[in-house]
């Protein structure tokens, strides 16, 4: 049981479980399949007002009728106008938002030789450069009003390389969502807006499904996994819970590797 405690948030006492959320507006990008779909739920679960925002209507329509109190805004996170009709949404709907996760994301595994310029700048977009400009909308308002928690979803592969993996151009922009993640959180911490990353190893989802699907692939990733394994479902669940709650009110500008040892040797 999660033991209550009493803390001191901008003047005022924050009391009871410290991992609730109950009545929180949570926006999720991403959150069509995979793990975004994975956070929606598990953040509702915890009392949340989830806002799941991502490209396939037809998926978070469907998520959002399983979910109290739910929203879902179809959005193309590298496009400035849909970030902004996203926000303009929420906070018609609840009137704030309280914590963002950053999950949107893709990959495209290449060789240097066989990634075009193209291919990266894709790449960059989709990953860092969406994480920046929703960042920079709510993160704003978040600030305006003396709180928020951002939660952005980086990787271990944004903090060693792989080689054997081959993929510049997601390795460039998870690097890239790590140190926007410690800029982020020192320019707003005096606001009350804190920003930290989780850092997943290799779980299965929807971009890992080639990986997991494969006997080699699979037996790869407990050959350099230190405990022997990938992740399952739910093990990212407590960083995630943690970063978005009262539980973290003094953390800020942290990457928290969930991955099973991966960047430990």
């Amino acid at each position: 049981m999660t033991e209550l405690r009493t803390y001191r948030t901008k003047g005022n006492n924050v009391k009871g479980n410290l991992f609730d959320l109950k009545g929180r507006v949570v926006v999720v990008t991403g959150a069509s399949s995979g793990l975004g779909a994975h956070f929606a739920r598990r953040l509702a679960g915890e009392g949340a007002r989830v806002v799941l925002a991502a490209r396939r209507r037809d998926r978070i329509d469907t998520l959002a009728a399983e979910l109290p109190d739910a929203l879902a805004v179809e959005c193309d996170v590298t496009s400035e106008d849909d970030c902004a009709r996203l926000v303009a949404s929420t906070v018609e709907r609840y009137g704030a938002i309280d914590v963002l996760v950053n999950n949107a994301g893709v990959s495209k595994p290449a060789r240097v030789e066989d990634e075009t310029v193209a291919d990266f700048r894709r790449v960059i977009e989709v990953n860092l450069v969406a994480t920046y400009s929703l960042s920079r909308h709510i993160g704003t308002l978040m600030a305006e009003r003396g709180q928020g928690s951002i939660v952005n979803i980086a990787s271990v592969v944004g903090m060693v390389g792989l080689g054997r993996m081959p993929q510049a151009s997601y390795a460039a922009s998870k690097a890239g969502v790590v140190n926007l993640t410690r800029e982020l959180a020192a320019q707003w911490a005096r606001s009350g807006v804190r920003v930290n990353a989780i850092a997943p190893g290799f779980f299965p989802s929807e971009m890992t499904e080639a990986l997991f699907n494969d006997p080699k692939g699979e037996a790869w990733v407990a050959k350099l996994t230190p405990m022997g394994r990938g992740g399952r479902a739910g093990e990212l669940d407590g960083a995630l819970l943690y970063l978005a709650s009262d539980a973290s009110s003094y953390v800020t500008g942290s990457v928290i590797p969930v991955d099973g040892g991966w960047t430990a040797v």
